[in-house]
């Protein structure tokens, strides 16, 4: 048996070793994860860039990788408590923007400002306890390559962004999203879509995306 399922199997040592490193009811892992822990384990590409003032709320338990010459902009923050979190080669996280894994972004994507990228939603379905203390769900983000996310966007548990597609800034993105097309709204809805006989990129008569 693996320290890991060792872990897993007993509770008291989960709590132990969860307490050790992050504090009760934070996100934040202590300083001494951040500093001695993490560089160790998560992996950082040649070229790659965090900004100094960007938030890791990164645990050394689940993956975060940034790739090669990627960049996360200052003020974001990044989150792999309940998810992996890999950025792709020479993507870009915007200003000030939250991505919550479980979370895949490809190569080439840009992300501008103030955008939400969730993996994780809260159980609510119980009425004998709030919210904040049911348990957590999960379901990845994907954000194929080369995709190009508006400001204050929001995709949601569970989306695949399809290649080369855009994201009107402040839409919300609740299902998938076609390659080689662009959304807008709340919900987001099917804009344009590139035909390859004409090789143009076509308005359509606004649908949800499927």
């Amino acid at each position: 048996m693996t320290i890991t399922h060792r872990v897993a199997d007993n509770p008291r040592l989960k709590q132990l070793i969860h307490y050790l490193l992050i504090p009760k009811g934070q996100a934040r892992p202590r300083w001494w994860v951040s500093w001695f822990v993490n560089p160790f384990i998560h992996k950082k590409g040649k070229g790659a860039r965090i900004c100094r003032s960007a938030r890791l709320d990164v645990l050394p338990f689940r993956k975060f990788e940034l790739a090669d010459h990627a960049t996360i902009e200052d003020f974001c923050v990044i989150n792999n408590g309940v998810g992996d979190v890999t950025i792709g080669p020479s993507s870009r996280v915007g200003i000030s923007s939250v991505v919550i894994g479980p979370v895949r972004i490809g190569t080439q994507v840009i992300i501008a400002q103030h955008v939400v990228i969730s993996g994780l939603n809260h159980s609510y379905e119980s009425l004998d306890k709030p919210i904040r203390l049911q348990p957590p769900t999960s379901r990845c983000v994907v954000i194929e390559d080369e995709c190009w996310i508006g400001a204050n966007a929001v995709i949601t548990a569970g989306v695949r962004i399809g290649k080369h597609s855009v994201v009107a800034a402040g839409s919300i993105v609740t299902k998938d999203v076609p390659p080689y097309s662009v959304v807008g709204g709340n919900p987001a809805r099917l804009l344009k879509a590139y035909n390859p006989e004409s090789q143009s990129w076509e308005k359509v008569r606004p649908q949800p995306v499927s």
